[in-house]
């Protein structure tokens, strides 16, 4: 007879025999990334050089600190947070609706959308606004016929500035809702008429709280830009945050402090609303299959955790890895 020895099968490990000595472990030896470290000297270095010229520079301190809570200032920074509001709430609800008639089959409803979308989004913000601001020059009175006013009286600075801001994030808005609505499967909304619910329950109830996942994260980045945008109104004569700087700055001559003022407040403001985007994406985000990112605060927790857990003598914080029996 052949000497025929059956291998284990597949997954089942061949018991050592008796007396063998088991192999060593082996012991990885992490690569030394050396550019890695000689990149981030460099750029500690440029911004520490960066922060020591601010600092030697010729810059009064101590008017930056007393009109960061200036009356004027934060009436203007008011001011432009409700304008970025209000636009951004035209912009939202009118940027639906024009998505929702850019996928319309009706022929003239898509092709005033598409019309729309293609003036304002291929002129410039502070040109729409100066065509809002001047349009006495084309209309004298507004007739409406329960109500009639001169044009001037009309538009003003506020409203000339709501609308441009406000007309022009439509445009951008109707592309963001059309790709949220797009994103959502046909499936659910051959469902829903399955069901017996009309074109506009579905929208309302279906596809749209499906598409606010992809919805939320680039209307969030269009409220900062609108927020950052909205200094272009100071041109008409607004007074915002920015037109309250450099009205303060044309009496002090304090320029450079004024617009270290103005600055400090944008970045206030987005951050704030950085942070609430955040989490309205985790909010939305729930019902996906994808894991929810880590907040600050949980990121914070999970590494006080793992240093309370870690020990210099092992991985495990017990001497020589060994389990809680001993064996």
């Amino acid at each position: 007879m052949s000497d025929f020895r059956e291998s284990p099968p597949a997954g089942v490990s061949k018991e050592a025999p008796a007396g063998s000595v088991p192999p060593e472990d082996i012991v990885a030896i992490p690569v030394r990334h050396w550019g890695r470290w000689i990149g981030a000297v460099l750029v500690l270095a440029l911004l520490g050089a960066l922060v020591w010229a601010f600092v030697q520079a010729k810059i009064n301190w101590d008017v930056v600190g007393e009109y960061l809570t200036y009356d004027t200032i934060v009436e203007g920074a008011g001011k432009t947070l409700w304008i970025t509001v209000l636009s951004m709430l035209l912009g939202v609800v009118l940027g639906v609706i024009l998505a929702v008639m850019r996928l319309s089959t009706n022929p003239v409803l898509s092709g005033v959308a598409w019309g729309y979308i293609w003036f304002f989004r291929g002129t410039p913000v502070l040109v729409q606004l100066f065509l809002w601001y001047n349009l006495s020059y084309i209309f004298d009175t507004v007739n409406l016929g329960f109500y009639k006013d001169e044009m001037n009286d009309v538009m003003t600075p506020f409203l000339a500035a709501l609308l441009g801001l406000g007309l022009n994030e439509a445009a951008y808005m109707a592309e963001i809702a059309r790709a949220g609505i797009q994103s959502v499967d046909r499936g659910q909304t051959e469902a829903a008429h399955a069901l017996g619910m009309n074109n506009g329950r579905t929208l309302r109830r279906i596809v749209l709280p499906q598409a606010m996942r992809v919805i939320i994260p680039p209307t969030g980045n269009e409220f900062i830009n609108m927020l950052k945008t909205s200094s272009l109104v100071y041109a008409i004569q607004y007074n915002e945050l920015f037109r309250a700087g450099t009205n303060i700055s044309s009496r002090n001559l304090a320029v450079m402090e004024m617009l270290l003022v103005v600055t400090a407040w944008y970045l206030v403001l987005t951050t704030v609303f950085s942070i609430g985007q955040y989490y309205l994406e985790r909010h939305f985000a729930k019902g996906s299959q994808q894991e929810l990112s880590p907040t600050a605060w949980h990121r914070v927790r999970t590494q006080l955790t793992s240093f309370r857990t870690k020990s210099p003598t092992g991985p495990s914080g017990r001497a020589g890895g060994s389990d809680a029996s001993g064996g």
